[in-house]
């Protein structure tokens, strides 16, 4: 198992329950060609640092590259975007995207506003209705190629996307809408089918909301929807595109300030954020 992780010192390798201080700039490790056999012989040449990792000091996965987003491609959440856009007149809309050949693809985040494992994701303070959206994140070099995986949460404002589809941009990308980590798991091959992912959102020491969902739910497959994200764009940093989430709160949840949001995808880890 081949994990990075990006530090404030550079760029550090998981590999075999050991750690290597790699002597790349993340952009450049990234796009690096066949960046799996170049991790597969770190252990030989790469400055070893040591058998623990110091999670307090990470930092997100992310250089220059722009995180996108992949709406509808789960059911649940087919039916939950139904159902909260339904008095604007758009309750049909996300139907047809489930249904159609084109996904729904859309702009998430700049680096500046994503945020790092263990720091605070923010909810706008003109909703009132909102939740995160727990995600596989596919890590995308230069040429289209997918190179690794890592947990994201899409932040989201339910009540102003539900007001009207057209606020969708606004609904999900503000300051602090977006969270990404702990690592990015390198993988040659996809994550398999029954790879679940799980949520916890706690509130006062206690469960507020819990939910689980695999990858065998997804309709769409990740190399899909990188083929119709790299159709006329070009990311010469590489891109994240987040795959859509699985797990909906019901209606009647919002998050508040000091809860904690916990996002767990084996063998990636878990990501943990508080909510400012």
């Amino acid at each position: 198992m081949t994990k990075l992780y990006r530090t404030p010192t550079g760029c550090l390798l998981e590999k075999d329950q050991k750690f290597f201080q790699l002597p790349f700039a993340w952009d450049e490790l990234i796009n690096a060609d066949n960046l799996s056999a170049l991790l597969d012989g770190a252990p030989r040449w790469a400055k070893a640092a040591g058998q623990k990792l110091n999670e307090q000091t990470l930092l997100a996965p992310l250089g220059n590259q722009e995180v996108w987003a992949a709406g509808v491609t789960y059911l649940r959440s087919r039916q939950a975007r139904m159902e909260e856009s339904k008095s604007a007149g758009g309750g049909d809309f996300y139907d047809r995207v489930y249904e159609a050949a084109r996904p729904e693809l859309f702009f998430k985040a700049t680096a500046r506003r994503v945020i790092a494992p263990g720091g605070a994701v923010r909810i706008r303070h003109d909703s009132k209705w909102n939740v995160p959206e727990p995600e596989l994140a596919l890590v995308i070099n230069s040429s289209g190629k997918i190179v690794g995986y890592t947990i994201g949460n899409d932040m989201s404002s339910r009540d102003i996307e539900g007001e009207n589809p057209l606020y969708l941009p606004q609904a999900k990308v503000y300051d602090g809408s977006c969270a990404l980590g702990p690592c990015v798991l390198v993988s040659e091959q996809p994550l398999p089918a029954q790879t679940q992912i799980r949520i916890e959102i706690v509130r006062g020491g206690r469960p507020a909301f819990e939910g689980t969902t695999s990858l065998s739910q997804m309709k769409r497959t990740g190399p899909e929807l990188v083929e119709y994200l790299y159709r006329d764009n070009s990311f010469p940093d590489g891109c994240v595109l987040l795959t859509g989430t699985g797990i909906v709160p019901p209606d009647s949840f919002t998050l508040a300030s000091k809860d904690q949001v916990r996002i767990t995808i084996e063998p990636i880890g878990t990501l943990v954020n508080d909510v400012a």
